[in-house]
């Protein structure tokens, strides 16, 4: 008699969320900035990629996503994402994103994430 035992979501969620450092970064690089943009932080510590891209810190995230004021994005391939991902958020690889940027409302807070 085995136990069905379900991994939680919250700790693949703060997961996720907690790797909102590169999201924010490959979404500054793909997205128009607007003054009335979310808030954000430029985090230029050494050895972090794209050191000129806003961040967007965890707390925030965390919020946006309880509050549904930004769209979510998984980032990692096909797999990945049906293995496990935000629930409600869109997946596309980010070797695709650059074709894909029209599935995209760019009036919508855009998070990009990935594990």
């Amino acid at each position: 008699m085995g136990e069905n035992k379900r991994r939680p979501l919250f700790p693949v969620i703060m997961i996720a969320v907690g790797l909102v450092i590169f999201i924010g970064a490959v979404a500054s690089i793909f997205l128009l900035s607007n003054p009335q943009d979310p808030p954000v932080a430029n985090n230029q510590e050494p050895g972090i990629p794209f050191p000129q891209v806003q961040r967007v810190d965890l707390a925030t995230a965390k919020k946006a996503y309880d509050d549904g004021t930004a769209v979510f994005v998984d980032v990692r391939g096909q797999q990945y994402y049906q293995n496990g991902h935000i629930p409600g958020a869109k997946s596309i690889p980010l070797n695709q994103l650059e074709d894909r940027l029209v599935e995209l409302n760019q009036d919508d807070w855009i998070i990009l994430y990935c594990t």
